[in-house]
């Protein structure tokens, strides 16, 4: 490990270390985040996600920053899709059940309040299968447009506000590392696996987990550029 290793993760360190030390705090952000779920969603994304971005960068070039990487702009689109994963979240946690239970599993409308056990395993594994086979792909190539349309405009903020050229970035892309790869690795390997657990988790925990893992999808995402 380099020095810049060492005094990035006391950073990030430090930056975290105040919700383990104080209760007062720790209960302030429980509390806000149980009434305002979009609004912690959008800053949970934007760090963490981020900063999965910014550790993949130093496992791509070695470097945790370089110019025209654009991690303000990056942020505030990582905000941007928390949001909307907070959203399918709910969407695909109230939806499933509903269709387990017209498929004939009886309580699966309640089963994910309730105590563990193997059909609430089950249909924490059928609620993230659902949201991975149908939300995560369009997420995933939103996010890669809008990384492409960052990197083409060097960086800048303006870039959020400049239009986004779908239709040219969309042909362009890598599809044989996004399909084989990132698709169909990622998704059923990890991603299913992941969101299964995070279903298991109480509703105000399910995002926070979540974010933590999208540290993971920058690295991830990394290898991917480099294969």
């Amino acid at each position: 490990m380099k020095s810049k290793d060492l005094i990035f993760f006391l950073a990030v360190i430090l930056f975290f270390s105040p919700f383990f030390f104080s209760d007062q705090l720790l209960d302030s952000y429980k509390a806000f985040n149980h009434e305002h779920g979009l609004i912690t969603s959008f800053i949970k994304f934007a760090v963490l996600a981020t900063l999965g971005e910014v550790i993949g960068l130093r496992i791509k070039t070695g470097n945790y920053y370089e110019t025209g990487f654009g991690i303000l702009p990056r942020l505030l689109v990582w905000g941007f899709i928390g949001i909307t994963i907070k959203i399918a979240f709910i969407i695909f946690a109230s939806g499933t059940p509903v269709l387990l239970e017209y498929m004939g599993i009886k309580g699966a409308t309640s089963v994910l309040g309730g105590e563990l056990n193997g059909k609430k395993v089950f249909v924490a594994f059928c609620t993230s299968v659902a949201m991975n086979l149908v939300y995560a792909p369009v997420m995933m190539t939103f996010h890669k447009i809008t990384d492409t349309h960052i990197l083409a405009n060097n960086g800048k903020l303006s870039s959020l506000i400049k239009p986004i050229r779908f239709r040219e970035i969309f042909i362009h892309l890598n599809w044989d590392v996004q399909w084989h790869f990132v698709f169909k690795k990622t998704i059923p390997f990890y991603w299913i696996p992941a969101h299964t657990i995070t279903f298991l988790l109480p509703p105000d925990y399910q995002v926070l987990f979540a974010a933590i893992l999208g540290v993971t999808l920058g690295m991830i995402l990394a290898i991917a550029n480099k294969m």
